[in-house]
């Protein structure tokens, strides 16, 4: 139902004030000088709330608004990212949140992603009195750590399309965003890795987590989440089942080597209450991360190795797939990359390749 009211105002002039109430709709009401545009928009809102095409609901909503229903969905709740994404929500709440919907426009995630990349850094810490504080850092963030920021913003927005209809459009997607670096490349090398190897050789666990990193590429949460269920001593395999990676893609790992040796060794001896192969040590039920976090700095030291990340063993494994003459395809396979663009990262590792497949092409064309 939709009414127009005839208004005359103190100073004599007339005003029309719309009103369309249509049942399982909040209403929604506008005022206008002229009767023809009082008609207007009556007939058009009517019309567009039938066909679902009335978003009035941005002008009652904040911005808060919308990233607290976000974060009370199931949606968010089962992202493995929940805790940081929060923090980037708390980034944009702080900075926006007062803001009706209708007025987070492309101009002010634009106006948003500029402070992020600008802004220094700060760390917390703890004084002498036990005052926590944040401290100044002479750094700022990252193309890349900004264009998380602005993926978190992108997933509540969506939800607010999708899902609650609070949204015509998505803001986010209209905003350009801050050109990245390729990303670090790190890897042992064939004076190195020996030397790694053998310091990690005095701690068993340590030793096989990371063989099966170098060995299947396979991240840190993989390897040290992989249980006995998941693996096929008769194949020489493992699959990383669907919600248990990082782009929830499930994923058959080879098992080959020492590694599968010392797994095989494993298998007759491993625990029949617990069927995790790196299960959470008893001292203090420290997860195996923490738990092998300290023998994995002293194999560093111990063998001089500098400069170096867990994951970096991922990027060895890759590393070593390239310079071997593996494909791009077939590397992005073994890690589980849904694009190109982060095995790209390793090309220059195969000069050589490259001049191969040149040397291939004229002979198959005869004009060597």
């Amino acid at each position: 139902m939709a009414t127009i009211e005839k208004r005359k105002l103190d100073d004599g002039t007339t005003s029309y004030r719309v009103k369309v109430r249509l049942k399982g709709y909040p209403p929604e009401s506008a005022t206008f000088s002229r009767l023809t545009d009082a008609r207007e928009w009556m007939q058009k809102t009517e019309a567009d709330i039938k066909a679902g095409r009335h978003f009035g609901a941005s002008k009652r909503h904040t911005l808060t608004d919308l990233i607290d229903s976000y974060e009370k969905s199931a949606k968010h709740k089962e992202l493995k990212s929940a805790k940081e994404m929060r923090g980037r929500l708390d980034w944009w709440r702080k900075q926006y949140g007062e803001k009706l919907l209708q007025d987070i426009t492309p101009g002010i995630v634009a106006q948003g992603r500029d402070v992020l990349i600008n802004e220094n850094l700060t760390v917390r810490r703890r004084g002498d009195d036990r005052v926590v504080s944040r401290v100044p850092l002479e750094k700022k963030r990252t193309g890349a750590t900004t264009n998380r920021f602005l993926a978190a913003l992108s997933s509540v927005c969506a939800y607010g399309v999708k899902k609650l209809g609070w949204l015509e459009r998505n803001p986010v997607e209209r905003v350009s965003k801050p050109k990245e670096n390729k990303g670090r490349v790190r890897f042992l090398d064939d004076a190195e890795l020996p030397r790694f190897l053998a310091a990690c050789r005095k701690h068993s666990d340590l030793y096989l987590a990371v063989l099966l990193s170098l060995t299947t590429g396979g991240r840190q949460s993989e390897v040290m989440g992989l249980r006995w269920t998941q693996i096929d001593l008769k194949a020489g395999r493992t699959t990383l089942y669907a919600g248990t990676t990082k782009n929830d893609d499930s994923r058959v790992l080879s098992l080959v080597g020492e590694a599968f040796t010392l797994l095989q060794e494993r298998a007759k001896v491993r625990s029949l209450t617990d069927d995790q192969i790196f299960p959470a040590t008893h001292k203090a039920k420290k997860s195996s991360f923490i738990a092998l976090r300290t023998p994995f700095i002293v194999a560093m030291k111990e063998a001089q190795i500098t400069d170096f990340h867990w994951h970096d063993l991922r990027h060895t494994c890759a590393s070593y797939l390239m310079m071997n003459g593996v494909s791009s395809l077939e590397i992005s396979k073994v890690l589980g990359h849904r694009t190109m663009a982060m095995v790209s990262r390793y090309a220059h590792l195969a000069p050589s390749r490259v001049s191969d497949i040149g040397n291939a092409l004229v002979q198959k064309m005869g004009v060597a």
